[in-house]
């Protein structure tokens, strides 16, 4: 009976993942097809927009050149005009001067016939008509403005659709995800030598295997890509998953999408625990300032999950109102109206992370707010007690950092401190191998290994803070970087003095 439920179980499983298979494909049908109508519309309106281009520049074209035809014209008619109306003025005044030359002969006075005579002599000598150039300043020719269009005729005649790219081919085995930046590298299956540039688009996802038309996230775009490869940089992998895809584009189309691929950009996120902190800080999700007004008033912590405690102020008129040390303690102050929650006394103004660490390797980084003077940054097992400090229990592992009055840099664990010489780092990396029993510090942006505890975790931690007067800023959705890989790798057996305060978890 139970084989036979658990191969029906098994039964069902397999149909649920069939038919979400299936229901996912028929909304990618269902989307091609809702495309094909849009893209049909668009396409033909580019190439309406392209022939009315084309007709336009030929309109201009034909405009322009009937103009130098026209300007031609005119120049050899204004030429020609010119000369025949000189011809025709010279043509009457000698037709006048022969005229009176067939006259003189008649004379029969020798003065007057020589008078005559003379006369007609000049008036040969000034005549327009020996001064006129019998040549034609233009022809009638205007074949030098012919045109031949036979070669752009052929072009127009030839007109097609421009081959669009093919599709390329993601090589998954060339990707990369690492510190937070992801390499994609694809190929051409033809070369192409039409190509002008790729578009890469990308979008964070939580479902594995082939993207999902429906997805609670839209694609982002990196166009103008001139290479086969593209490094996305500065990424918080906030998400279980990142879809990529590639097109090729031509000067004027582009192709159809790579079949898109999938990959892993698992990371450790978390947040600040505001139900976890003390009265005194002020939590965000990503951020904690220290608050020396928290708590005097109803109004001054009334948010989010801060609600849901005990909201009586018993006592709190006897905080001092003024900057307390952190070596004065508060134990004379009643509970605080958090239902419990006032956990933390003195030095205790803690909070803690809001994921449980139960395996694998994990890194986060806590960059201290401008003047800041005192802060730790570490874990503790979930069920840290009332009163207790971190580093000052055998639950809790830190390094604490103190810039009041006299300046420390110290590792600390079960009341034990050791003093790290060494400058404090403006951002401090953590690393979290539970199943490895280790807690290493780095320089975040050096990598520099600043400690590291090695230990045996009995149960599950939860990253931990300290911060008074001041605020620290919290980095999360980070890789293990490849550094503190190479180093933890190389250094596995890490002992000596980095290690003086390692002990066992109790």
């Amino acid at each position: 009976m139970d084989s036979q439920k658990e191969a029906l179980q098994r039964i069902i499983t397999t149909l649920a993942n069939k038919n979400e298979e299936l229901h996912n494909f028929i909304e990618t049908l269902s989307h091609l097809l809702a495309g094909v109508q849009v893209n049909s519309g668009q396409v033909v309106s580019d190439l309406e927009e392209e022939f009315d281009t084309l007709f336009s520049i030929l309109e201009e074209a034909k405009e322009s050149m009937t103009n130098t035809i026209k300007q031609e014209q005119a120049r050899k008619s204004h030429e020609l005009q010119n000369q025949l109306t000189q011809s025709t003025n010279a043509l009457e005044s000698a037709e006048e001067l022969l005229e009176f030359a067939n006259h003189a002969l008649d004379i029969k006075d020798e003065e007057e016939f020589a008078k005559a005579a003379k006369q007609i002599k000049d008036r040969v000598t000034m005549a327009p008509a020996f001064r006129l150039t019998m040549k034609p300043k233009a022809t009638d020719n205007m074949t030098h403005l012919m045109v031949d269009f036979s070669q752009e005729r052929q072009l127009l005649q030839g007109l097609r659709f421009l081959p669009v790219p093919r599709a390329p081919e993601i090589e998954v085995q060339d990707c990369m995800v690492v510190d937070n930046a992801v390499t994609i590298v694809w190929r051409m299956p033809v070369e192409d030598s039409k190509i002008d540039h790729y578009i890469l688009e990308y979008r964070k996802t939580n479902h594995e295997g082939l993207p999902r038309v429906k997805d609670e996230r839209c694609w982002e775009l990196v166009d103008n890509v001139k290479n086969t490869e593209y490094m996305l940089t500065g990424l918080k992998f906030d998400s279980k998953f990142m879809n990529f895809r590639v097109r090729a584009c031509n000067k004027a189309a582009a192709g159809d999408y790579s079949d898109p691929v999938t990959l892993e950009t698992r990371a450790f996120n978390f947040g600040f625990d505001s139900s976890s902190s003390h009265l005194n800080l002020k939590v965000e999700e990503c951020s904690v300032e220290w608050d020396p007004q928290g708590g005097k008033g109803l109004d001054s912590k009334v948010k989010g999950k801060e609600n849901k405690g005990s909201a009586h102020l018993t006592n709190l008129k006897n905080m001092t109102s003024g900057t307390p040390s952190p070596k004065r303690g508060s134990n004379t102050r009643s509970p605080a109206p958090r239902g419990g929650r006032d956990r933390f006394t003195g030095e205790s103004y803690t909070v803690l992370g809001d994921t449980s660490i139960d395996s694998r390797q994990h890194y986060w980084e806590v960059k201290a707010l401008k003047d800041c003077k005192s802060y730790s940054v570490g874990v503790a097992y979930k069920n840290l007690g009332k009163f207790d400090q971190l580093g000052k229990t055998n639950t809790t592992w830190c390094i604490h950092v103190n810039n009041w009055l006299q300046n420390s840099f110290a590792a600390k664990h079960n009341n034990k401190a050791k003093s790290l010489d060494m400058p404090v780092p403006e951002r401090i990396g953590v690393y979290c191998d539970l199943d490895g029993g280790q807690l290493s510090f780095y320089n975040a942006e050096s990598k520099q290994l600043l400690h590291v505890f090695k230990t045996k975790f009995t149960q599950p931690v939860v990253p931990a803070f300290m911060v008074w007067c001041g605020g620290l800023s919290l980095s999360t959705g980070l890789q293990v970087p490849s550094a503190v890989r190479s180093f933890q790798k190389a250094e596995n057996g890490l002992a000596g003095s980095n290690s003086s305060l390692n002990s066992m978890a109790q």
